[in-house]
């Protein structure tokens, strides 16, 4: 699969209030071949979100009725969204802004007016980031469920061992094979 598909098999959802910030964002994003959706709030991206999970969210602050703090909190609060990497995109530059994005679980921070090519390049770390954690976690789980079984088999034998010759295993032994 290239680069291009992967990124095609890809979603973004853009939040902000501002519909020219959203234009520009799904123009420049589309053309890079991500899916984009669009929507002007934070409960719309609430709702979006939670109707089909994208793989990444760029989410602006300041937005009337919920601001993006309030909807990042509650995406980290939804087991089936928290995992999502948020980038804060916002004309709030003060450390304290940047520091409350990341403490409400954002992964990173770009202040307005944007630079496309800082925004591209931060989409695409986290994204790869996401793949790979995903890939790292498939992968823990396939090698449990593959170690499982032989530890089993194997736990089995030294019991009917032990039944069978009358030994008894030391706790050291036992603890070992569980």
């Amino acid at each position: 699969m290239t680069a291009t598909a992967q990124q095609e098999a890809q979603s973004i959802l853009i939040v902000d209030d501002t519909p020219a910030n959203l234009l520009l964002l799904v123009r420049m994003l589309t053309e890079r071949g991500y899916k984009t959706r669009t929507v002007l709030s934070g409960k719309q991206a609430l709702q979006a979100a939670r109707a089909e999970a994208p793989d990444l969210i760029l989410l602006d602050i300041s937005m009337p009725e919920m601001n993006g703090y309030e909807v990042c909190e509650q995406l980290k609060a939804d087991v089936a969204l928290k995992e999502i990497p948020v980038i804060f995109i916002s004309a709030l530059n003060e450390t304290i802004d940047k520091v409350k994005a990341f403490r409400v679980g954002g992964v990173d921070y770009v202040t307005k007016p944007f630079q496309f090519e800082e925004v591209y390049a931060r989409v695409q770390t986290h994204l790869h980031m996401r793949r790979l954690e995903t890939l790292r976690d498939d992968l823990t789980h396939m090698v449990i469920h593959d170690l499982r079984n032989p530890l089993t088999v194997i736990f089995a034998v030294l019991e009917m061992l032990e039944l069978n010759e009358g030994q008894t295993l030391s706790d050291d032994t036992r603890k070992f094979v569980r």
